[in-house]
This record gives structure tokens, sequence and C-alpha cells, in this order.
């Protein structure tokens, strides 16, 4: 096929910049909306917001029991509630959601702005570093260890694991995704044991939220829920590191921003929201077709997985109109993608906001100014964003 006629085509494995991926998708949404992959099996990637929104909310024409990420990497196991579709991975989102309100949210904020002080003083000491390796990548593991009362020593211990398993799924290694996927496994089945010898409160403990739950009279089975604290223990980690990396880097290009928030921290709640819009950290999310589906004008056969590219969405013009700009207040913020929607909505949107929040103002209140002081490293599929920002202190 000559060239100029070949269908355009999408590399995951492509180097990136900060900006680079947002503009190939600006020009896919125009040009060629649900778009092809021949890595990893091949795949189809949805652009456009509405194409995106009726999939994750379509769950019986759009599954997740046979492949919800792109590249596929549950190799271990089916893992609730992420791996099941309604009403099978009711039950475990039903046990989960009481602990994951605003009101819980919250709860945990002074602990945040201590852990979020405390990972920040090194950084001040020394005038700026990576505030993703050295900041937001260890204070949201800090907080989960608070969610999930976890013992203070199986922090590093976690970090290091959690860490180890998502390089290997940037690898796209199959051997080193189950083996490290098998180390956190070890620390789920080792949390389970430590709760049936010495049960906590279902109403404050996430793991014995799920052993207490009862369907039709019956308890959970035993490995479903060992699946379940394995992907609870993988999961919030590192959108939360790879959002305060987007932030930074935007308010080190916004310095009027930077300013504006400082002065009036009761606007960070909205601009966290328009945050999450224009740096969405996930593409790889996915479902797959149970029949052959037409979407933008072109049919996705039955059984192929599709990517739900959730950063291309939420900069769609159609809804969003100047999509790849910030404004602060933007109308319709709340139509935003950034946690999904359907049944598998990110059930820990509470927390994340609270993180996020807290972890800009403490940035922010720390500081009289901040500018990118090197080199910005970019993450890899699944997630979009940056791995390591350099900023330096004023």
């Amino acid at each position: 096929m000559d060239s100029e006629h070949r269908p355009p085509t999408l590399d995951p494995l492509a180097a990136e910049t900060f900006d680079s991926s947002h503009q190939i998708y600006a020009e896919l949404r125009q040009t060629c909306p649900v778009v092809h992959s021949d890595t990893w099996g091949g795949f189809w990637s949805l652009m456009k917001y509405d194409d995106v929104k009726r999939a994750a909310s379509d769950w019986r024409g759009f599954i997740s029991s046979k492949q919800n990420v792109v590249p596929k990497v549950a190799f271990t196991g089916r893992r609730p509630p992420l791996h099941l579709d309604p009403p099978e991975h009711t039950p475990y989102r039903s046990a989960l959601n009481p602990l994951l309100s605003v009101a819980r949210a919250e709860t945990l904020a002074p602990a945040t702005e201590r852990f979020a002080a405390e990972q920040l003083a090194p950084l001040l000491a020394k005038g700026g570093g990576d505030i993703c390796g050295e900041f937001s990548s260890l204070v949201p593991v800090r907080v989960f260890g608070q969610w999930m009362t976890l013992p203070d020593d199986w922090i590093d211990t976690l970090r290091a694991g959690v860490y180890a398993f998502i390089t290997a799924v940037r690898s796209a290694d199959p051997e080193k995704m189950r083996q490290t996927s098998y180390r956190i496994y070890g620390l789920a089945r080792e949390l389970i044991a430590a709760r049936k010898e010495a049960p906590m409160d279902p109403a404050t403990d996430p793991t014995s939220a799920l052993l207490a739950a009862r369907v039709d009279g019956e308890p959970l089975h035993d490995e479903m829920i060992v699946g379940t604290v394995r992907q609870l223990l993988a999961v919030g980690l590192v959108a939360p590191m790879v959002m305060v990396g987007n932030i930074g880097v935007h308010l080190a290009r916004d310095r009027a921003l930077q300013s504006q928030l400082r002065a009036d921290p009761s606007l960070l709640p909205a601009a966290i929201e328009e945050f999450l819009r224009l740096y969405s950290p996930y593409r790889g999310f996915a479902r797959t077709v149970v029949d052959d589906t037409e979407m933008s004008g072109q049919v996705i056969p039955a059984g192929d997985p599709v990517a739900l590219v959730y950063a291309s969405a939420n900069r769609d013009e159609a809804k969003f109109p100047n999509g790849a700009e910030f404004q602060l207040g933007r109308p319709n913020i709340a139509d935003h993608l950034a946690f999904g929607r359907g049944p598998h909505n990110c059930p820990g949107a509470n927390i994340a906001r609270m993180e996020l929040r807290v972890m800009a103002q403490t940035l922010l209140s720390s500081t009289t100014g901040f500018a990118l002081d090197g080199e910005v490293e970019m993450s890899a599929w699944p997630e979009i964003g940056p791995m390591t920002v350099p900023l330096k202190f004023e």
C-alpha cells in the first residue's frame, strides 16, 4: 500500500516528550478517532470523549473480564473488582466503597499533610529536586498504608514491590510481570493471614471488610479475596506521582497561575479538577468488545481489545472547547473522565483528590516560586505523564 494511503496507526512504544502524545492524540481525534496498533498482539484506541464514555459505561457490550489493561498484564489470576464484570464484581465494590467515601478520605488529610511536609523537607533544604522520585512517589504509599492499616515496616517493601511490578509492565516482559506480581500476592496472603488471626474493624480496615462480606449468607471466595487485596496493594500509587509531576511542569511554565494558587489556596480543589482533565494519567485501561461494534465510523471486530484513552477524551474539543488549555472554573468540568465511568469508575477518587490537593498545597505554600531545572522524563504505557520532574525552588 502507498505510504500516502496507509491508514494511521499508533505506536505506544514511541519515545515521548511532555507534550508529544497530546499533540498526536489531537491529530487522531480529527483524522482517525478509532486507531489500531499492531503492538502487543493488536488493539484499538478510542480517542473521542463520546466513544470512551460509551465503552466505559456499557459493561455488557465492553467487558472487563477478558482484558482490562493494554498491554495485558493479568497472567497471575483474576483480581476483583477490576477483572470482573457485574454482577460478579459488585460484592467487592460494595465491601470497599464505604471505606472510600469523601469523609474517610478527609480523615486521612492530617496524616497526608504531615507526610507531604516530611517528604518535601529534604528538597527544600537543598533548593529543589525531583518532585516525582523524591516527593510524590513517597507520599501516596504512606497514605495508602494508613488507609490499609498496614504495619509501618511494610511501607518500604510495598513501595519497592509495586514499582518493580510497574517497571515490568512497562517493559512488557511477561516473565518479569509474573515474578513481580507474585511478590505482591505474597504480601496479600500475609496480610489476610494476619487479619484472620487478629481481625480488625471492617468499618475501618479494607482487608477485614472483605473477609466480613457476605453474598447470600456466604463469605467471598478465599482466592478472590487474595486477588482483591493484591489489586488494592498495586493500585493508587503511580497515578498520584504522575499527576503531581504534571502539575509541577504546568505551574513551572505558568508562573501567573502558580502565584494565583499560592495566594488563594481555596482555588486548589477547582484547579485539581482541571489538572485531572488536562493531564489524565491513564490511557491503557481496556475493554474487550463483545460483538462487532461501530464507533466513529470504524467497525471493531468482536473479541478485540480497546484502550480507553482518557488522556485524549478529556481534551476532546467537541466536549471541552479549547481542550488543550487550562481553564480554572470550566463550566462542565464535572464531566471529565479522569476517574472513568460506569461500574469500574475509580473507587479511590476521593482519596486521590485529597492527596493531590494536599501535595500541591504543600509544594506551593513551602516555596515562593519554582521553575524547571532539567529534563522531564516521561512514563510509558499504560500511564501518561512524567516520572521525573526536576524543579528549582525559590
